[in-house]
């Protein structure tokens, strides 16, 4: 029996996920999203990548700016879901909503729960040095990303892999698991376990003051720092009064004081080893590698980035 579901998400990672669902048995009765913003100089109207599937998909699709309002609250009711499946929506589900009877809400978050609640779980698993992450299916309950879980699903993270590359990978295994618990709960088989809140860990969203790099840590802190922030809103730093944002680099076992250009080809001394920049983007150029780069651009050996 195919179930009626309402979908609620908005970045690139919800897009495969509403995907799968799209292309299986069941129905999807509604789609919700974030409301369109104003984007860049020219203040061009912008809708989120699940807007536009959506859209290019014949989906039906609304954006309000609440959802704890007396009219969202019935038409949500009057749809009658048998589940709301949430991946990435930007807002925390009232409680009113989430008081509607009859209804599942599910989540699914890009971390092994209880490791990594909150808003930025892929950045932090990497920033972090994590060895593994992967995808957890659980209950919606008021409590931010505390509720008991129904599936996980476990990877690996591969040495130097980027925030863009990785959340590419989770949002496939994200798919693959949804299916599967829609699966579950079609057959009633969905139980959820408690999650153990002595090893709860939390990924605070991105704050654009982690962008600059600090030089006095450990090498491969700075890498994991480059590939957690890329492609937005990436690692950077000063040199010349200019700034720099790093794309590649990787970590090589020279020595110098952090900071400190140590050699010609773009070393850069940390407080342990250094990192070797293989593409850069100068601020208003395009990014390029960074052999292109030192044919316009001179470095001083000793001289220092801040």
């Amino acid at each position: 029996m195919a179930l009626k579901i309402i979908f609620m998400g908005t970045p690139d990672f919800s897009v495969p996920i509403l995907e799968a669902l799209h292309k299986s048995e069941h129905k999807i009765i509604q789609v919700y999203t974030q409301p369109p913003k104003k984007k860049n100089r020219g203040q061009k109207i912008s809708v989120t990548p699940i807007h536009n599937f959506s859209n290019k998909n014949k989906l039906i699709v609304r954006s309000p700016e609440k959802l704890d309002t007396e009219y969202e609250l019935k038409f949500l009711r009057d749809s009658k879901p048998d589940v709301i499946i949430v991946v990435a929506y930007g807002k925390i589900l009232p409680v009113k909503l989430l008081n509607l009877t009859n209804i599942k809400f599910i989540n699914v978050h890009a971390s092994l729960l209880p490791k990594w609640r909150g808003a930025a779980p892929i950045q932090r698993s990497i920033m972090n040095l994590d060895q593994e992450t992967g995808i957890s299916i659980m209950k919606i309950i008021p409590k931010l990303d505390a509720g008991p879980v129904m599936l996980k699903s476990k990877i690996s993270i591969s040495k130097n892999i980027n925030f863009e590359k990785l959340s590419n990978v989770l949002s496939k295994l994200g798919a693959k698991l949804t299916l599967e618990a829609l699966n579950l709960i079609e057959k009633k088989k969905d139980n959820f376990i408690d999650q153990d809140e002595a090893k709860v860990t939390y990924a605070k969203k991105i704050d654009k003051k982690e962008s600059k790099i600090d030089w006095n840590v450990k090498a491969e802190k700075v890498i994991a720092k480059i590939n957690a922030l890329h492609p937005s809103p990436g690692s950077w730093f000063y040199y010349n009064g200019v700034r720099h944002k790093v794309i590649r680099a990787i970590e090589v076992e020279e020595k110098g004081n952090p900071g400190e250009i140590i050699n010609l080809n773009f070393t850069i001394a940390c407080l342990h080893n250094s990192i070797q920049i293989l593409e850069i983007q100068k601020e208003g150029k395009l990014k390029m590698k960074v052999d292109e780069y030192l044919k316009g651009n001179k470095l001083i050996k000793g001289s220092n980035v801040i």
